[in-house]
C-alpha cells in the first residue's frame, strides 16, 4: 500500500515542468522523510489554489474574483492592451512597474505541431476585447520563440484588419551585457530594431 501511495506522489510531482523521474523521487523522499509539515502545507496550498483561483472574465489572468484587481483598477490606461501568453508573463511585466495599461492573457500560443490553433488561444475573445471602443493600441508581448513570433504575426494581422494600432515588444541586447557574449541573432535583431 505504501508503495502505491509513494508511486502516486512521485507521478504527481512529475507533472511539474522540468521535473523528471529522479527529481520527483528526490522531492517525494525528502518531503516524506525530512519535512512532513511542509508536505502537508504544500498539499493544503495546492488544494486551496485549485479550488479558489480561476481566470479573470476580462483578461484571463489568475484571479480569485470574477474580475481581477488589474482590470478593476480605474487608474490604469484603458487605451492600452498588452497581449501576453501566460499569467507568469503578466507578473513579470507588473514587477517592472513600467506598464500601466490593461492585459489580455492568451493562455498559450499558436503551435500547429501541438494542435493549438487560434480557437485554443482565445483569438475571438481577444478581438472582442480589443474592439471595445476604448483600446487604441494593442502591444504584442508574446515570446520570441518560433511559436511566439507566429502568434504575434497572426494576431497582428487580425487586429490591424479591425483598424487597431498594433505594436510589438522590442527586443535587443540585454541591459548590462557585453556584446562579445550576446548571441548573434540577438545582435542582428538589435540592429534591425534600433531607434
Amino acid at each position: 500500500m505504501a508503495d502505491s501511495a509513494l508511486d502516486a506522489l512521485i507521478d504527481a510531482l512529475r507533472c511539474l515542468p522540468g521535473v523528471g523521474q529522479k527529481s520527483a523521487q528526490r522531492m517525494a523522499y525528502h518531503l516524506l522523510q525530512h519535512d512532513r509539515p511542509s508536505a502537508l502545507k504544500l498539499a493544503r496550498a495546492l488544494e486551496g489554489a485549485v479550488s479558489d483561483i480561476g481566470h479573470c472574465q476580462r483578461c484571463h489572468t489568475f484571479s480569485r474574483a470574477p474580475v481581477c484587481d488589474v482590470c478593476q483598477d480605474e487608474g490604469r490606461d484603458g487605451s492600452l492592451l498588452c497581449v501576453i501568453e501566460t499569467p507568469a508573463d503578466q507578473a513579470a511585466l507588473e514587477r517592472t512597474g513600467s506598464y500601466k495599461g490593461h492585459y489580455f492573457v492568451l493562455l498559450g500560443r499558436l503551435s500547429p505541431l501541438d494542435g493549438l490553433g487560434a480557437r485554443d488561444i482565445g483569438l475571438a475573445a481577444l478581438l472582442e476585447r480589443a474592439s471595445d471602443g476604448l483600446v487604441q493600441e494593442v502591444i504584442l508581448a508574446t515570446s520570441f520563440t518560433a511559436e511566439g513570433e507566429a502568434t504575434a504575426h497572426v494576431l497582428s494581422e487580425q487586429l490591424r484588419n479591425r483598424g487597431l494600432k498594433v505594436t510589438r515588444l522590442a527586443r535587443g541586447v540585454p541591459v548590462g551585457s557585453e556584446l562579445e557574449y550576446v548571441d548573434l541573432g540577438t545582435i542582428a535583431h538589435a540592429f534591425m530594431d534600433r531607434r
